[in-house]
C-alpha cells in the first residue's frame, strides 16, 4: 500500500501566514513567508502536472518565483500587502477547485 502525500497542510499554512503577513512583522517573517510560499506554489505546481492542469502549472511556477527567497524582488509594503492577500485567494481557490484530489 503506498502512502498518499498531501499538499493540504501547506496550502493551509501559506494562507495563514499570507494573510498575517500583511501587519507589522520583522524582517525574518517576511523570509520565512518566502521561503514556505515559494516551497508551497512548487508542490501544488508539481501536483497540477500530475493531474494535467496545466494553467495551474504556469500559475503556481510563476507564483514560485515571485516569492523565492534567492532572488528576492522588492516591493513597497502595500504592494506586498496586495500580492499577498491575491496568492492567498488563489491558494485557496486551488485548494477548493482540487479538494477532491488531494
Amino acid at each position: 500500500m503506498q502512502k498518499k502525500f498531501s499538499v493540504k497542510p501547506a496550502i493551509i499554512l501559506s494562507i495563514v501566514l499570507l494573510l498575517l503577513a500583511v501587519f507589522p512583522f520583522p524582517y525574518g517573517y517576511y523570509v520565512l513567508l518566502r521561503l514556505v510560499v515559494c516551497l508551497t506554489a512548487c508542490l501544488l505546481a508539481l501536483f497540477s502536472f500530475g493531474i494535467n492542469k496545466t494553467a495551474w502549472v504556469w500559475g503556481m511556477g510563476l507564483i514560485a518565483l515571485f516569492f523565492n527567497p534567492f532572488i528576492p524582488l522588492h516591493f513597497g509594503r502595500e504592494a506586498w500587502a496586495v500580492f499577498d492577500v491575491a496568492v492567498a485567494v488563489l491558494f485557496g481557490i486551488f485548494l477548493f477547485k482540487n479538494k477532491q484530489k488531494i
